[in-house]
């Protein structure tokens, strides 16, 4: 192995390269390498406790169960119970492939969802008939009702629910709605 270490040299070197502890009565104590030191909780940035310059913390004096961070975003527009089914649903990301994307791979997209600029959901209504459903979009939640279903959902990535469209199948009796994806990384994907 020229031009190599071997491991038991490297571990060596380390060990002449250590300042000399003082109060050493046990080799016990001593970790047998510097890796043997690392665990779980190494991993990561070190964080420093924050000194007090002066500002009072403001303690809750509610009895909520969450801070309003840690609340999913679109909750609001959930019913607190709605006794009516779920009703099937598919999530379909789309993108636009052109022949240079698809032949000469001279464009950046992939088959990532990173790569695609719609999403699809096609929603399974049966026994419906259009002029019963009512759809209302959010930028991260899709509420669809019918008199006999109800699906609230939670979008995996914040739409335009301003320029959506929607589409009604009637032989499938299926609600295809399409939305434009807005997420903050768009501008490098395309």
């Amino acid at each position: 192995m020229e031009g190599a270490m071997a491991p038991g040299m490297l571990s060596t070197l380390c060990d002449m390269l250590k300042p000399p502890e003082e109060d050493s009565d046990s080799d016990e104590d001593k970790p047998v390498s510097s890796i043997a030191q690392l665990n779980p909780g190494n991993i990561g940035t070190k964080t420093k406790p924050k000194k007090d310059l002066g500002e009072k913390k403001v303690e809750k004096d509610t009895k909520d169960i969450w801070d309003t961070e840690e609340v999913q975003e679109g909750s609001e527009f959930e019913s607190v119970y709605d006794p009516r089914p779920q009703p099937e649903y598919d999530i379909i990301h789309k993108q636009a492939v052109t022949s240079e994307d698809m032949f000469l791979q001279m464009g950046n997209k992939t088959p990532a969802t990173s790569s695609c600029e719609d999403m699809v959901v096609k929603i399974k209504l049966p026994d419906t008939k259009m002029p019963d459903v009512t759809l209302d979009v959010k930028p991260k939640f899709l509420d669809c009702r019918t008199p006999n279903y109800y699906l609230g959902l939670h979008l995996p990535h914040p739409v335009d629910h301003k320029n959506g469209k929607a589409q009604w199948d009637g032989k499938t009796e299926t609600l295809s709605v399409t939305l434009r994806l807005k997420r903050e990384y768009d501008f490098m994907n395309f």
